[in-house]
């Protein structure tokens, strides 16, 4: 008997990928940062490819190896994106860091994770300045958002990206290399690492394209309001780079003011974030009406979104609220709450209160204290368990 083996190509799943379709495809797409004086900072995914690749050469000039973990300390802007990519293409793994952690578990985490460089926004250096002394790295390299010269003792992350000379070359990639690595700190004990995977990276940004869960395209222009330090991003930042979707980040300006300015401004289509951040959106909303035509959909998770909320904002504004459900150890998307077409009004809000359908590759069940699966019958009660290629196995 004849054996048929696969005659598909072994290609990996890794960020490099990404990165170059970037470049190729999407060189004039726009990417908006608001920078902590609130001027906005405006480039092209042709400029953002060039510098990725500048700091990734530039880590590798410094000695970077591959799977040495690279801290940041940023909030979300342009320059976060550069290390989203520039850190994973130097073959070095993306370690974000939560600036809302007290000083003692950042510090905790820095040395946990034994990160070997750090990236730093300017404004955020007195934050840094309360650990410093009990963190091993070799290196700080400050990001310049704000004009004033860096402080005396650290890196210029603009003078290192300066001295690239734009002949980076890709170090030999696997898609099971590690890409990225976020800390949670789950209900016990310290805060633990997860480690993401080039191809669980990958995959996630596929799944946040599906028609039926995010939608992430092209014709979006996507604001990420959930911090690039907590939960991946979302996934946002690699989803939006892989369809090539106009990017615009809000710094530190998270008040609702701010945001909806950028919403109208810029033309926002898609944006995601936590349930107190929408709230305080929709007060403001019923006060000024806003323009909000642009806004497709707003994601929001983190925390159960009370019906009352996307209600209102549909009804008054036009503007549809989805949950979402998902953990770090996800990377983070697992469930999203859309609906079928066509269900009477009430069952469609029904469902809409859930936490939705599992994403596809995603598998999901409950199972009581002896491990036996219990039915989906929306009673059981039990311990939630969850598998598929963006799911951690285990903490770092």
């Amino acid at each position: 008997m004849a054996v048929i083996t696969s005659t598909m190509m072994a290609y990996p799943l890794t960020l490099a990928h990404l990165l170059e379709r970037a470049e190729k495809l999407f060189g004039p797409v726009e990417i908006v940062s608001r920078l902590p004086d609130k001027t906005l900072h405006r480039y092209t995914y042709a400029d953002f490819v060039r510098r990725a690749k500048a700091l990734a050469e530039g880590l590798q000039r410094l000695g970077l190896a591959k799977g040495d973990r690279v801290g940041t300390l940023m909030w979300n802007h342009y320059a976060h994106l550069e290390a989203y990519f520039g850190i994973p293409a130097a073959g070095g793994v993306l370690h974000t860091l939560n600036l809302r952690l007290h000083p003692d578990e950042i510090a905790y985490i820095v040395n946990h994770a034994e990160d070997r460089f750090l990236l730093v926004d300017d404004v955020l250096v007195p934050l840094l300045r309360q650990f410093e002394d009990r963190i091993r790295v070799e290196r700080i390299f400050v990001v310049p958002l704000t004009g004033q010269a860096v402080p005396e003792g650290y890196g210029d992350y603009e003078a290192l990206l300066a001295e690239a000379t734009g002949d980076f070359s890709y170090p030999e990639l696997d898609e099971n290399d590690p890409a990225g690595m976020c800390y949670t700190s789950g209900t016990t004990g310290r805060p633990k690492g997860v480690v993401y995977s080039h191809r669980a990276l990958v995959l996630h940004s596929f799944a946040a394209a599906l028609a039926d869960t995010l939608a992430v395209s092209h014709r979006d222009t996507v604001l990420p309001v959930v911090p690039m330090f907590h939960a991946n991003a979302w996934g946002l930042p690699f989803a939006a780079t892989m369809v090539g979707a106009k990017q615009v980040f809000p710094g530190p300006h998270l008040d609702s003011e701010s945001l909806l300015e950028l919403f109208e401004r810029e033309g926002v289509t898609f944006t995601a974030g936590v349930p107190t951040i929408w709230m305080d959106l929709l007060r403001y909303a019923d006060e000024r009406h806003p323009d909000l035509s642009s806004l497709r959909m707003v994601i929001c998770g983190g925390a159960a979104v009370p019906l009352a909320l996307m209600q209102a904002f549909e009804e008054r504004h036009g503007v549809r609220v989805i949950q979402a459900w998902g953990m770090t150890e996800m990377s983070p998307l697992g469930s999203v709450a859309r609906p079928p077409a066509g269900l009477p009004a009430d069952e469609h809000w029904r469902l809409r209160a859930t936490q939705g359908r599992i994403v596809p590759l995603v598998e999901a069940r409950i199972v009581d204290d002896d491990g036996n699966e219990l039915p989906w019958d929306g009673r059981s009660v039990g311990e939630l368990e969850v598998r598929g290629p963006w799911i951690a196995r285990d903490y770092y």
